[in-house]
């Protein structure tokens, strides 16, 4: 059978679907538990909680669902601690007009920033989820045994095949193809992320022909047609995102899950300017404007506390087109409002696919 592969089996899943585990405080523990208990892998994204958060968290989902699941954190969580005052002066004056349209001062310069990596990485050995996944970059050598002594699946996330075959190489259990097409931050480690724009399937085949491990492909996945492709073209699994983070279960606010079923859905676009990272996006205003203005946006994530109170008073003010709503390319093919219904339609189209 199609779903019985190296990954389904690593994973202790019935199916190899992994839902996107969305950071940013739009997982949620009933999306997991129901893609879960569907048999796949649910996935919730941790990387903004404190460690006691992700206890919380943690132990919602097994009261939930006493399948695996994943919680995912991001091993970098900073690019820099402090910025000159100059460098907060250019982003003022870029971003000035914006918090003057929605009547709001601008916020005072972020401070530096600290670090939760490591706590939060203490918190995942002591609860141990059956899997563990990360992105940009890799634990250190020291963490990744302790899984491997726990039992603990391990999956990195590559943008490039240089950073699959360096996961790999660190002893890494799996490794996410994650094609640009991808909603959400692009996760690149080695290079900058400008510069690692290959494709899924294209990058799925590249990785495939250089790691022994199992792959998973992610981005531009939405339904059965393409999780079959994908695993024709190699993969061990496919991760779905965008099609998860539109469904009533998910965190998303409910004018951004209307966002990705709508018409402005077929327009997303990769910006600094929200968060400091390159993402993908539905395409807003400023993300239009300020195209080639990287140099006057602050690093990640001072870019982001830069940022939070124009989000707030966009939302509050309903100036939808200055916020950024995270989306894949895939989303003008999104269908299903309901995980339950998204799931077991994924489970059905793959096989008639495959079977046929």
């Amino acid at each position: 059978m199609w779903y019985k592969t190296k990954a389904s089996e690593i994973l202790g899943i019935q199916y190899p679907i992994l839902q996107g585990p969305f950071g940013g405080n739009l997982s949620s523990v009933e999306l997991v538990a129901t893609v879960s208990n569907l048999g796949g892998l649910g996935g919730y994204g941790a990387y903004t909680l404190s460690p006691q958060e992700i206890i919380d968290a943690d132990r919602q989902i097994r009261d939930a669902t006493n399948k695996p699941y994943n919680i995912n954190l991001w091993v970098s969580d900073s690019d820099t601690d402090i910025i000159a005052d100059e460098q907060y002066e250019s982003t003022r004056t870029l971003f000035q007009p914006y918090f003057d349209e929605l009547g709001i001062a601008l916020p005072e310069k972020p401070g530096p920033f600290q670090t939760r990596f490591e706590n939060q990485m203490e918190v995942i050995l002591d609860i141990r989820p059956q899997v563990f996944s990360f992105m940009f970059g890799v634990p250190s050598a020291d963490v990744l045994e302790q899984c491997r002594r726990l039992k603990i699946v391990t999956i990195g996330t590559a943008t490039t095949l240089d950073e699959a075959i360096f996961l790999e190489n660190e002893g890494v259990d799996m490794v996410i193809a994650s094609g640009f097409e991808a909603g959400g931050h692009r996760t690149s480690f080695l290079a900058p992320a400008e510069s690692s724009l290959t494709g899924t399937f294209v990058l799925l085949q590249l990785i495939k022909e250089k790691v022994k491990i199992p792959v998973i492909a992610a981005g531009g996945i939405a339904n059965g047609k393409g999780i079959a492709a994908a695993m024709t073209l190699g993969a061990d699994a496919a991760q779905i995102g965008t099609a998860f983070l539109a469904t009533d279960e998910s965190n998303a606010l409910p004018v951004h899950r209307q966002m990705l079923f709508s018409d402005a859905a077929r327009y997303t676009t990769l910006s600094r300017a929200y968060t400091g990272r390159l993402g993908r996006g539905i395409t807003s205003r400023i993300a239009r404007d300020t195209v080639h203005r990287e140099a006057d946006i602050l690093p990640f994530p001072l870019q982001s506390t830069f940022m939070s109170p124009l989000r707030k008073a966009a939302i509050a003010q309903e100036k939808w087109d200055m916020i950024f709503f995270w989306g894949g390319q895939i989303a003008p093919l999104l269908k299903h409002t309901k995980a339950r219904e998204l799931m077991e339609s994924l489970i059905e189209e793959t096989s008639a696919y495959l079977r046929g």
